[in-house]
């Protein structure tokens, strides 16, 4: 588009009709060289004017200028939807995304600082006697030929099995069921008869045979083929049998089974642990064998940023520093060892600015919540030297203690001294009050959204009455009452005493059941380890071992068992069959188990004493993993409502006559879907020299049906209409169909209500996808005492919209249930009945409970960081009560 001709003396970048997503042709001036809030409700349209119209209006004129075969090798989004944008400069985006989905991407890729480290121990590390030459960079990399340990090929991890795990019942006998690792129904009876032909008794309990036949039984790799005469089937004839011992079977089924069950069946079998060779680095021992101050790599990548540092202050205050000797295999002292480390120094102290310094080089990202790597960016940013730039960062703050917070302002205070414009999507109202300039969009969500009600310094919002923002940025000039209570009292305790697991020690933890529980504490001292580690684990395997509840705990958190996720809570190994119902978007049985095995955790959990876990019935952890891997899961299918709206555009006239079922109207089945987008509703189109693109398909114009799908209607819309629909339009069209309704309904309660039935799962964030998971939950018919398990699910969240989730909260723990929190957002922790207090720091400096008790107990601990914050939210709760 004609960008209009722009005026030097003009700081505004000037927006003129603006219609992406639900934005309804807006015009807006947004000044540069100043800090800029864009607030509104999840869903106003906040982020499409941010993000999808203004950093993308940027990208296209930059990609423009450059080559049409390097445009290729770009990722390009699609052109923003406005009439015009004046004085915009280039703009780097810094969107809310979690860890890179591999172990292998480490707090150190992602900054770089791992290269720099590498480079230090190349050419200023001390090499033990014998050592000839010294290693390349790339001798330090787990993720390099010449780096990764043989055993474990860099990862650090093995993955076996024992004869423990596949035979846990050594009194038995083959023929009993001693291997349990092996299948079951006709596929145990083909390897039994297998075995006995082979010569082996099956009868003899297992601990009775010899070592050597045990052995090769269970882990050999050979697959000798007998000919094997059914016994007892006289008109079968006989067949050639493979041999596959219960290791090979385990490893052969999390390769290659396309069946979620097979695999999540199998991996109970695999013990996981430090590799034996490596000690868990994933480097080879020449690597390891290299020092720099006394410490291997490993040692260095295992440390928190800030004691690294100290390890290496010392080499960047080295006065007598020399190029080192011919003679000589240590460079500790040289020139080059005090230029590395105080680069590493200087890119140090940034990121331990930005609250991140618990942190240690070698922490893998998928780790790492999406504030974390947001900040680890923004450090990057930060030493980049760009000046004249818009930086657009979507919600800063997000999982930041509010002590946490102080340092990012500053950051960005940084960023605008040298020239820059950053602009944030934000619901912090403490970030807020720091701008220079508030742009505030809505006033609701989806169609009820997309306008701009102010632009203009931040105070002027508090005349905009219509503003949903208004009142929580100017509390006391809002007339809403308390929503203080009184606390609850517990029923019954669960105890757990003597935690030992990361930077928890010996650490003991009460909580009251039939309440409220938010955990706190500053980013790293604990929180997520107590939550979703610690409860997680010893209540699952309280439950599984307990028979009744175990069901329930495994389908509600498979992940605990198989390092995934499941349809009603965290989203995967069960997910993949179960979250898309009929529509099966379920993922590649190879790519989950690499995944599944790549991150399971091999650190060890010890616990002394736990009591109370009599009072538990159900476990339901709902954390913010996305609930699909791919465009076809999407809100619909992972709820199952899908399922019922496909139910009812079977049950009509049309469909009946035709011989319709349900499956027709899936689009990731062959029969109504269109056969060329595959039922994606978009082609790749891939054109010489010039860059490849997504378009809408040609044939379905983007609908994923066929024509005769569409040509079937309920209450005058087409399926790919219906799945069009936002929750809010959907709630009113599908009242008639009980099932989608309660889902819808549930929906709207944790204000989703903007969302499009069909959008895909690719597209939500991990605030929204943890809301669609409890919102699924809600839905649920409840029995027994359920523990519920949340990580910040504020996330993303608008304070209005916070008031709506609190609420939902509070219904779960009204019926019976506890709720337990992992929670930044004061105004969640004030309206808790307990809270427990982790810190005072983070990493190392942390993991220890500072305080416990009700809120007003916990606001007046004087070591609690969390106090004074705290203490402030619930003195306005007072005021406005008043």
């Amino acid at each position: 588009m004609p960008e209009t001709p722009r005026d030097p003396s003009d700081s505004f970048v000037r927006v003129r009709g603006a219609n992406e997503n639900n934005l309804r042709n807006v015009d807006v001036d947004v000044p540069r060289d100043a800090i800029v809030a864009f607030t509104g409700v999840s869903g106003s349209g906040k982020s499409s004017l941010a993000f999808g119209t203004i950093f993308t209006e940027a990208q296209r004129r930059y990609l423009e200028s450059v080559a049409p075969y390097a445009r290729r090798l770009i990722q390009q989004g699609h052109d923003p939807h406005v009439d015009s944008i004046s004085g915009l400069p280039p703009a780097v985006a810094l969107q809310q995304r979690r860890g890179a989905p591999s172990s292998r991407s480490s707090v150190g890729t992602v900054t770089t600082l791992s290269n720099s480290l590498r480079m230090l121990f190349s050419r200023a590390g001390t090499f033990p006697e014998g050592f000839t030459t010294r290693l390349d960079s790339d001798a330090f990399s787990p993720n390099t030929a010449a780096g990764a340990c043989p055993e474990c090929h860099g990862i650090g991890v093995a993955h076996t099995v024992t004869e423990e795990s596949l035979v846990p019942d050594p009194s038995l006998s083959i023929r009993d069921g001693a291997i349990a690792a092996w299948p079951g129904a006709w596929q145990a009876k083909n390897l039994r008869d297998i075995t006995i032909a082979l010569g082996y008794d099956v009868d003899r309990p297992w601990r009775e045979l010899d070592q050597a036949d045990r052995d090769w039984i269970l882990f050999t790799d050979e697959q000798p083929v007998v000919q094997i005469t059914p016994q007892r089937d006289r008109v079968a004839k006989p067949y050639n049998g493979m041999f596959w011992s219960a290791k090979k079977y385990v490893f052969h089924t999390l390769a290659d089974s396309k069946s979620a069950m097979m695999r999540a069946k199998v991996l109970q079998f695999v013990r996981s642990g430090p590799c034996p060779l490596c000690h868990g680095t994933g480097l080879r021992r020449e690597a390891l064998a290299v020092t720099f101050a006394g410490h291997s790599i490993a040692e260095l990548n295992a440390l928190p940023l800030t004691e690294l540092a100290e390890v290496i202050r010392p080499t960047t205050l080295l006065q007598d520093a020399a190029p080192a000797l011919p003679t000589t295999l240590s460079g500790e002292r040289t020139d080059v060892a005090v230029a590395i480390t105080t680069d590493l120094l200087a890119r140090i102290r940034v990121l331990t600015e930005l609250g991140l310094g618990y942190l240690g080089l070698g922490r893998v990202t998928t780790t790492l919540s999406p504030g974390e790597m947001q900040r680890l960016r923004l450090a990057t940013q930060l030493r980049s030297g760009l000046f004249g730039v818009i930086y657009v960062l979507d919600e800063p703050s997000a999982g930041l203690h509010p002590a946490d917070a102080e340092p990012l302002l500053e950051v960005l205070e940084q960023l605008k001294r040298s020239g820059n414009s950053v602009y944030v999507v934000e619901h912090n109202m403490d970030v807020v009050r720091r701008a220079d300039w508030i742009v505030d969009v809505g006033p609701g969500a989806g169609e009820g959204g997309g306008a701009v009600l102010y632009s203009g310094e931040v105070a002027g919002l508090a005349e905009v009455e219509e503003s949903a923002t208004r009142p929580f940025l100017f509390p006391s000039q809002s007339d809403e009452a308390s929503d203080r209570r009184a606390p609850r009292e517990p029923r019954e305790w669960l105890s757990v005493e003597g935690i030992g697991l990361h930077n928890l020690v010996d650490v003991d933890a009460a909580i009251p059941l039939g309440t409220l529980v938010a955990v706190t504490g500053v980013s790293g001292s604990g929180k997520s380890t107590l939550v979703s580690r610690v409860l997680r684990d010893v209540v699952w395997e309280h439950l599984r071992a307990g028979g009744g509840g175990a069901d329930d705990a495994a389908d509600d958190d498979a992940d605990a068992a198989a390092g995934a996720g499941t349809r009603g809570a965290s989203g995967a190994v069960a997910g993949a069959a179960g979250a898309a119902g009929a529509d099966g978007a379920g993922a590649d049985g190879a790519d989950l188990a690499e995944a599944v095995l790549a991150d399971a955790q091999v650190d060890t959990l010890t616990v002394r004493r736990v009591t109370g876990l009599e009072h538990i019935d159900r476990l339901v952890r709902v954390d913010q993993k996305p609930i699909g891997r791919t465009p076809r899961s999407n809100l619909a299918t992972y709820t199952g409502l899908f399922d019922s709206v496909r139910a009812a555009f079977a049950a009509t006239d049309l469909a009946r006559e035709r011989g319709y079922t349900a499956g027709r109207f899936s689009f990731n089945v062959a029969g109504g879907r269109c056969e060329t987008c595959q039922g994606e509703g978009f082609v790749s189109v891939e054109l010489l020299f010039l860059p490849g693109s997504y378009g809408r398909c040609p044939t379905c114009h983007g609908a994923r049906y066929n024509a005769e799908t569409l040509e079937v209607t309920y209450d005058g819309k087409s399926i790919a209409e219906v799945l069009a629909l936002t929750v809010d339009e959907a709630a009113g069209f599908l009242a008639a169909v009980p099932a989608a309704a309660r889902s819808l309904r549930t929906l709207l309660d944790v204000g989703l209500g903007y969302l499009r039935l069909g959008q895909p799962a690719t597209e939500l964030s991990g605030g929204e996808a943890q809301r669609i998971k409890l919102a699924t939950e809600l839905q649920r018919v409840r029995r027994g005492h359920t523990l519920y398990l949340l990580d910040e699910p504020t996330t993303g969240l608008h304070p209005a919209d916070v008031r709506r989730l609190l609420a939902q909260l509070n219904a779960l723990v009204d019926s019976g249930d506890t709720v337990v929190v992992v929670e930044h957002e004061m105004d969640v922790v004030a309206a808790a009945d307990w809270v427990i207090d982790l810190g005072p720091a983070g990493g190392d400096a942390g993991g220890r409970v500072v305080a416990t008790g009700t809120p007003d107990d916990v606001s007046k601990a004087p070591a609690s960081r969390t106090a004074p914050y705290l203490a402030e939210r619930l003195a306005r709760s007072r005021r406005d009560g008043l």
